[in-house]
């Protein structure tokens, strides 16, 4: 990447060699953001495959209460006041 200055403007290689490392602190600094919130997406995935895990299991003993009872699953979600949509 070239420093981008004005050819009317001189630049000493001390003025340079400043301007590039500020520059690579504000990259260094956007990148631990950047991975922070790649760390909390993936804390987040992990969560939502959880949930469906647990919700998969629930749904699986509905199942099995419903047949014992010989009724459907849709009755036991109104028995036990669920949300379809859940």
């Amino acid at each position: 990447m070239k420093l981008q200055v004005p050819e009317s403007a001189k630049v000493s290689p001390a003025e340079e060699v400043a301007e590039l490392e500020r520059r690579r602190e504000q990259l260094d600094t956007e990148i631990a953001q950047l991975e922070a919130e790649v760390e909390e997406l993936e804390h987040h995935i992990d969560m939502l495959h959880e949930y469906n895990d647990i919700k998969d299991i629930g749904q699986s003993l509905l199942g099995r209460i419903a047949a014992v009872r010989g009724t459907t699953t849709r009755d036991l979600y109104s028995q036990f006041d669920l949300e379809l949509d859940d």
